[in-house]
């Protein structure tokens, strides 16, 4: 039997397979009969093997243990794959037999120890990999009956000195029988059911749900629409007909749809709430068509085509809802958009197996879903496929989340909570999904411009957990960290910091990222972005530096800044350090310290002189575990000096009056950093080794187009982001951040300008409406905007 083709790289597939006409990640696997799944750190994933069939545990990042069991009919069998049990089983042993598990899978796993007669503290394992494995090491067995494989991920805190957090599993199954129809798997249920119920492809279902429940909308093979009706029961009963209406809707909460936060409810008519979005791991569906009917089918040519118009009619008249050629509806995964001529155009859509959306019922219901029958237009990929319903009961409470996928591929990641959000969440409702985490846009009792003041004039303190962590360690960290980062990596002492762009080979930004010099071989990489991390492992493998481990720390390291003239004196009694230590006095600006709060037997922590306000301050990083107390310590050291709580808007003024950039509004990459205004990351004379997008870089210098400058616009009406720049009739510029400087008392923005218009005193004009019939006077300024000499962050 062959081994399993490794998908994350199609340079190592066949001819044939590795160069498609068409790339369609996270659908239909490439290679028949393979299957991939992952395992988290303190998770289980149970597969059931065939006999012939090839598993392989793939240790993907490094340095990861793993626990294989075996079950056959009679208990454990290990001989089935060759193996004889060497210790005990210890994720399996941290389960409760009986327990009420959360995670589905987890709780397939004790069923199948139990009707085995295991429980799962009895359970043995083989380990796997551990120690010092290198990235991609993998363990490949045969099944030689059928057995329940079950592989175990342990997981650990992580010690700051060892930089060594647990990372994700990764399994391969290449199936004996290749062409074996299999029924695509769907996600377990998150709880307990009270309808679980298929809608074959071209039909629709009719059903009831109470207030308070949650209705999960389940894509089965991906790129299927579902098209979803809802009505007020009680009114139904009254003879009133109010149902789900996108007009209204968009009214009320300012966007396209509804969607997780707090804006995430769909209103009827009467503007009602009628249902919550709670959860949504697409992010792209459509609220301005009606569903499918008889009309568009003949206008194509194609009279009596099934469609949902008539599927829904069919369904709902046992409810005394009247019958309509046309239904307005919301239309789930279906994938519309405007373009730039105001034209409605659609394509197939972003949703990939099991993905779903999740809604709460805000009255008694009465329901329509359907699998939609459209086969003649991309709207379902070309071919209907089936859509599953689940109704699960108001008793369960579900965490409100979007999903972030690092690669279309990827395993989606859902919306969470920072470790501080027990501290903040006790401070404002205000929250906003950014990057993957739920953080405050603002604190009730506070607001934007009180944060700002308390951060300019005395202190303020901000959850920063969302930015991304990876420890890079390994003899050749140093030579993967000096090719992938725009700064010299090499000329940086233990204990420094330095902020660094990151650029691809056209000299584009992927990212902009601080680096820790931890050690010789040990460092700590903190960007905004996951991607970051695979790149990075994608540079080490092209450049056959296999001596360097890229470990995500993200869940292990969380972080809040304390910001602001009072920020030193806030934290200085609070921070002690070990003799081998910097003392927290001595620690300047861009370096940092390990110490404990309080005294030696303290909360450990990080503290980096480092921000993204402008002012004299500090980040302090710390285990999830222990950031209430970290928190509270912060908080009670700083009342006497006025601390106050920062979110996001509040943030948002700090940096941009400090010139400080922000990825996805002054950079992407197609923009290079002299472009983005921190070219002072890119020494090209003095760093003399190759380094990612360096060809680029010098060739861009050397011939500039646009440049970052700043903006001081006329009278009190702001800019906003992607606003254009003219002279005269013609676009010379971009406002790429926006926002009213209180301590400047006028409307400031960042503006990539072109070259030609770039200098101090230039006159343009910022287009509002379509850029020609409503301007702004605007005057080009130096920035930043706010203490250009960085002589507060300095003091």
């Amino acid at each position: 039997m062959t081994a399993p083709l490794d998908l994350s790289d199609l340079s190592s597939l066949p001819l044939d397979l590795a160069r498609p006409r068409l790339v369609q990640p996270g659908l239909l696997p490439v290679v028949p009969g393979h299957e991939r799944y992952w395992v988290r750190p303190g998770g289980v994933t149970a597969m059931e093997l065939e006999s012939g069939d090839e598993l392989t545990v793939v240790d993907r990042f490094g340095a990861q243990a793993a626990e294989l069991t075996v079950l056959g009919n009679g208990g454990e069998d290990f001989s089935a794959l060759g193996l004889r049990a060497d210790a005990p089983a210890t994720v399996l042993g941290s389960l409760t037999e009986g327990a009420a598990f959360d995670n589905e899978q987890v709780a397939r796993v004790v069923t199948a120890l139990a009707l085995r007669g295991l429980r799962p503290d009895a359970a043995h394992g083989v380990h796997l990999f551990g120690g010092w494995s290198p990235a991609g090491s993998r363990e490949r067995f045969t099944a030689q009956r059928a057995v329940t494989a079950v592989v175990g991920n342990p997981t650990w805190a992580m010690s700051f000195e060892e930089q060594n957090p647990p990372s994700d599993l990764m399994i391969e199954v290449q199936r004996a029988d290749p062409h074996r129809p299999r029924e695509i798997e769907l996600p377990p249920p998150l709880a307990d059911p009270v309808l679980d119920v298929r809608i074959d492809h071209s039909t629709a279902i009719g059903y009831e749900v109470k207030k308070g429940d949650y209705i999960q909308i389940i894509d089965v093979a991906g790129r299927q629409c579902s098209d979803f009706l809802a009505f007020d029961a009680r009114a139904l009963h009254e003879g009133r007909e109010l149902g789900l209406d996108a007009s209204t809707t968009r009214h009320i909460v300012g966007q396209a749809y509804a969607q997780p936060g707090l804006h995430g409810k769909f209103y009827n008519q009467d503007m009602d709430p009628l249902v919550s979005i709670i959860r949504d791991t697409v992010g792209r569906h459509d609220a301005f068509t009606p569903a499918c009917n008889a009309k568009y089918y003949e206008d194509f040519g194609y009279p009596g085509h099934v469609n949902c118009t008539e599927n829904f009619n069919g369904q709902l008249k046992r409810y005394s809802v009247a019958a309509r050629k046309s239904w307005p509806a919301l239309n789930l995964f279906y994938n519309t958009m405007f373009d730039e001529h105001n034209m409605l155009v659609f394509d197939e859509p972003w949703s990939r197996p099991g993905d779903y959306v999740m809604m709460q019922a805000q009255q008694d219901l009465v329901c329509a879903s359907s699998a939609c029958p459209d086969d003649i237009d991309p709207s379902n990929g070309w071919v209907p496929t089936d859509i599953h319903l689940r109704v699960y009961s108001s008793e369960r409470k579900f965490s409100m989340a979007i999903t972030h996928r690092t690669n279309p591929d990827s395993v989606p990641k859902l919306t969470r909570e920072t470790a501080f959000h027990e501290r903040t969440s006790a401070l404002t409702k205000q929250f906003t999904e950014y990057r993957n985490f739920w953080l405050p846009t603002h604190y009730d009792g506070y607001g934007p411009k009180a944060e700002y003041w308390a951060c300019r004039e005395k202190a303020a303190v901000m959850d920063l957990s969302p930015l991304r962590k990876f420890e890079v360690i390994g003899p050749d960290a140093e030579a993967l960290l000096q090719f992938c980062m725009t700064r010299n990596i090499r000329k940086l002492s233990e204990g420094q910091v330095v902020y660094t762009a990151i650029c691809n080979d056209t000299g584009g930004m992927i990212d902009d990222a601080t680096v820790f010099r931890c050690s010789d071989t040990n460092f700590r990489v903190v960007p905004g972005e996951d991607y970051t991390g695979e790149w990075m492992r994608q540079v080490a493998t092209e450049r056959g530096l296999d001596r360097v481990w890229i470990k995500d720390s993200t869940d292990q390291l969380h972080n809040i800044a304390v910001q602001g003239p009072a920020s030193r004196d806030i934290l200085k009694g609070l921070i002690w350090t070990p003799p081998h230590q910097p003392d927290f006095d001595s620690v300047t600006w861009f370096r940092f310290t390990i110490g404990r709060i309080g005294d030696h037997q303290g909360t450990p922590v990080i503290v980096s002189r480092t921000g993204y306000s402008g002012e004299l301050g500090y980040e302090v990083f710390c285990h999830p575990s222990h950031a209430n107390a970290v928190w509270d310590a912060v908080w009670e050291a700083g009342q006497p000096h006025g601390l106050t709580p920062l979110g996001l808007d509040a943030l948002d003024m700090l940096r941009i009056e400090s010139g400080l950039v922000f990825a996805g509004h002054d950079f992407d990459d197609q923009i290079d950093p002299f472009e983005a205004g921190i070219g002072f990351t890119v020494p090209l004379k003095t760093k003399e080794e190759d380094f990612s997008g360096r060809d680029a870089l010098l060739k861009r210098k050397e011939n500039p187009q646009r440049e970052m400058v700043g903006l001081e616009l006329a009278g009190n009406e702001p800019a906003g982001h992607g606003d254009t720049v003219h002279v005269g009739r013609f676009q010379v510029g971009v406002v790429t951040s926006a926002t009213r400087s209180p301590i400047l008392r006028k409307n400031i923005a960042l503006c990539r300008m072109m070259v030609e218009h770039a200098e101090v005193g230039t006159e343009v004009e910022v287009g509002k409406l379509d850029g020609q019939q409503k301007r702004i006077p605007a005057t080009v300024v130096a920035t930043p905007f706010y203490d250009p000499k960085k002589e507060k962050p300095r003091s």
